[in-house]
This record gives C-alpha cells, sequence and structure tokens, in this order.
C-alpha cells in the first residue's frame, strides 16, 4: 500500500537579478508553513531550512521514530533521545551531493538497561528506516547510551 505526502513550495522573484531570492516556503494543509531557502553558501538565509539541513534532519527524525518504535516492541525503556546530527555535502568530479548524514544521539535509558540491545536496536533501526533506505548517501550511526 502506497502512502502519499503532498506539499507546495512557492517562490517568486526574477532570476536576471544576480541577487534574486533564494527564499520559499513550503506549506501543506493543516501544517505549520517552513521556512526554507537555500544554503548560506549558495546565497540563502543561514536563517530557513535549506535542502541540506532538511535531508539530515529527515534522516535523523525517521531513524529516532523508528528505534523508539523497536525499544517499545522489545519492551526496553527510553526515557530521552538527543541527536547532533550533521549532513555532509562534497563535491566529487564536479557533482554536489550529500555523502553522510552523522547521527550522533544520546540516548538515555533507565538503569540497568542492556546498553548491548540498545545499541542492538540502534543499529537494527538502520534497516528499517524509510528515509535511509531511500537514500545513497552513508549514514554514519554514532549512539551514546547513558542511564538517567
Amino acid at each position: 500500500m502506497s502512502h502519499h505526502y503532498p506539499l507546495h513550495l512557492s517562490w517568486t522573484g526574477n532570476t536576471l537579478d544576480g541577487t534574486y531570492s533564494r527564499n520559499a516556503t513550503v506549506t501543506n494543509p493543516g501544517k505549520h508553513a517552513l521556512s526554507v531557502s537555500s544554503a548560506p553558501e549558495y546565497a540563502g538565509d543561514a536563517g530557513r531550512w535549506n535542502p541540506e539541513d532538511l535531508l539530515g534532519s529527515a534522516l535523523s527524525t525517521c531513524h529516532m521514530l523508528t528505534f523508539l518504535a523497536l525499544c517499545a516492541k522489545a519492551k526496553v525503556e527510553v526515557v530521552s533521545y538527543e541527536d547532533q546530527a550533521e549532513a555532509v555535502l562534497d563535491t566529487v568530479d564536479k557533482v554536489s551531493r550529500i555523502t553522510q548524514v552523522h547521527l550522533r544521539p544520546v540516548i538515555r535509558v533507565t538503569r540497568g538497561t542492556s546498553m548491548a540491545k540498545v545499541i542492538d536496536l540502534f543499529e537494527k533501526a538502520h534497516k528499517y528506516c524509510f528515509v535511509a533506505n531511500s537514500v545513497t548517501c552513508e549514514a554514519v550511526l554514532e549512539p551514546r547510551v547513558v542511564e538517567a
């Protein structure tokens, strides 16, 4: 069964102006609008989300949600999860692409939880993460599990 996630992207400007705006808005009925732009290195607005940010956050969020679902199923109590993810944009042979997304979460679990089990579930989450299965860049998993 397919699921569809439509969105509307809106931009106005004039590309004949060398300093044309890279700012746009993504909307979807019932959700908050998302202000987007290109990265500052590409004349974008640093205060707005850029495609590189969004790809990294999509992978980080999907991985976390998949991990939490696996933990719930395995009856492993996780009390917090904070990721310091980072998308890496590289140019190779004149082609730029996200080559890696580093996931570096601090995963807080209750005292006495098997750290090995948590790491196993974290690594398994990568196999089932929808976004990870949709991209070709390497996902570098660097979890740190601590007792609460």
